[in-house]
């Protein structure tokens, strides 16, 4: 019989709050991760947030600042947010993934995709963070975000900006991560591929606003 995983959920506090939450969390050692990010990154921004992020993991920024999206993917979020009409200062931020997993290229430190394992360790902090501020609308930031809340077979290709049903919150809705828009090969597509997370963001503001009669 396989020893069951390791997880982060004997730390989670009894009575959490935000920064309950994010003391215990600072010294998480649910997975080896730790070993190498600066710090613990965790989320930030108001209980009660009708709209929560969630990203992949902290950047190489974030680990030495100690706070989600603030190095070139978080300048682009902030701008496509201002776009769609939303405040940084109304929405929580966090991370499926909260301590930065690199790898070296001479003196640059590379972001790694975390594995499955390490994103379940972890998956109790984030929980526990939708728990206290009870988003109406989750954003799940790129693949590892959403197979972190919706299944590991989940295809944001096939479902990006669907608004999805949920029990964790009303709604769900996937779309890509800032970062991979970064990536694309022309300003051309950048531009396009922009327009389309701005078109996803304003997806989750309206829903924002509503409140369905039931979720399932």
């Amino acid at each position: 019989m396989r020893p069951a995983p390791i997880t982060a959920a004997p730390l989670i506090p009894a009575r959490p709050s935000l920064p309950a939450l994010r003391e215990a969390a600072a010294g998480c050692r649910a997975c080896p991760l730790w070993e190498r990010g600066t710090q613990t990154v965790f989320g930030e921004g108001p209980r009660g947030a009708r709209i929560l992020l969630v990203g992949e993991q902290p950047g190489d920024d974030e680990d030495r600042t100690g706070r989600p999206f603030t190095g070139p993917a978080g300048r682009l979020l902030d701008r496509a947010l201002e776009q769609a009409g939303l405040e940084r200062s109304e929405i929580y931020l966090t991370n499926a993934v909260k301590h930065f997993k690199w790898e070296p290229r001479g003196k640059r430190r590379i972001h790694a995709r975390p594995v499955a394992r390490e994103v379940a360790a972890c998956k109790p902090w984030l929980e526990a963070e939708i728990r206290v501020v009870k988003p109406q609308v989750i954003v799940c930031l790129g693949a590892t975000a959403a197979q972190a809340l919706l299944g590991r077979g989940f295809k944001v290709t096939g479902r990006r900006g669907e608004l999805i049903p949920s029990t964790i919150a009303p709604f769900l809705l996937a779309t890509v991560h800032p970062a991979s828009i970064l990536r694309a090969p022309d300003s051309e597509t950048r531009r396009r591929e922009t327009e389309r997370f701005v078109e996803d963001l304003r997806r989750a503001a309206a829903a924002g606003r509503t409140r369905p009669a039931a979720a399932i």
